[in-house]
């Protein structure tokens, strides 16, 4: 086994017998399956959104995840609190900039809760992570344009620094980056793209792993690559049925996932950066 894999099967074994509590701020066009999927991990699921509670539920979670997907003002103040509470108790807190580019409202508010909580990683599409550093590109609803995977390593190190914080960004080839060092991560399958709420769970998955290791840049290859394997081995399983079959056994493949589920399914491979500067 490589040492990679060996890193990243030893956080699955931590998520398994700590069970992470992940507070889910997110949208409601993923909230069930954003459960189920946790459950499945072997995480443990709370969605709670009343700023009168938010603080108390997010102290006591092992990470809290926001997601725009379905904003408004009330809460996005809500989500502020939950970050803020979560940063008090060392509790990291990941940002979804669902459709951040594709309206005004949607960008600020991005980046009115990086400007107001430590965010600990950030997760998007190339789109979407460009317009949190003031970069235009294309952006269909809360769908990115395509734009090659080359240049997502850069990107992503160029947000990271200009964000101070991990930054992830995800298509074809999955991009993670603490500014300084970068990793390539291939695996998952195409219909990903075609399940409501894939990226966003995937978000919440990232959560369960930072709750169980500090080290951020591991605990996000680990999701990344568990993640890509499920849907992988989903995708084998459920060849030429369609998008309904392959969400079913993707969450069967999640509950499967072992110490040994990464061989054959995901590569990982560091990334140059050619960027200039540094980040934390």
């Amino acid at each position: 086994m490589l040492k990679w894999e060996k890193d990243c099967s030893e956080l699955l074994t931590k998520v398994h017998n700590s069970n992470p509590l992940v507070h889910n701020m997110t949208n409601v066009v993923v909230t069930n399956f954003t459960a189920n999927g946790l459950y499945a991990l072997g995480a443990s699921p709370v969605m709670a959104y009343a700023p009168e509670e938010v603080a108390d539920m997010a102290k006591i979670a092992g990470a809290v995840v926001l997601n725009i997907g379905t904003l408004n003002h009330e809460l996005v103040d809500a989500m502020i609190i939950a970050g803020q509470s979560a940063n008090a108790h060392g509790v990291p807190v990941l940002l979804d900039p669902v459709g951040a580019g594709a309206t005004r409202f949607r960008t600020e508010s991005a980046l009115r809760i990086l400007s107001e909580v430590n965010i600990s990683m950030v997760r998007g599409n190339a789109a979407e992570v460009a317009h949190l550093i003031g970069e235009a590109r294309e952006i269909k609803g809360v769908d990115a344009g395509d734009s090659p995977s080359s240049s997502h390593v850069d990107l992503a190190v160029r947000a990271a620094r200009a964000l101070n914080t991990i930054v992830v960004i995800t298509g074809k080839e999955d991009v993670i980056t603490d500014g300084s060092s970068a990793r390539m991560i291939c695996g998952g399958d195409a219909l990903l793209t075609k399940v409501t709420g894939a990226g966003c769970l995937l978000t919440s998955v990232l959560g369960a792993f930072a709750a169980v290791e500090p080290d951020l840049l591991l605990a996000g290859t680990a999701g990344l690559a568990f993640y890509g394997a499920a849907a992988s081995r989903a995708a084998a399983l459920t060849a030429d049925q369609g998008p309904g079959s392959f969400q079913i056994a993707f969450l069967d493949e999640l509950a499967k996932l072992h110490t040994g589920s990464l061989e054959g399914h995901v590569s990982i491979r560091e990334a140059g950066t050619t960027t200039a500067g540094g980040t934390r």
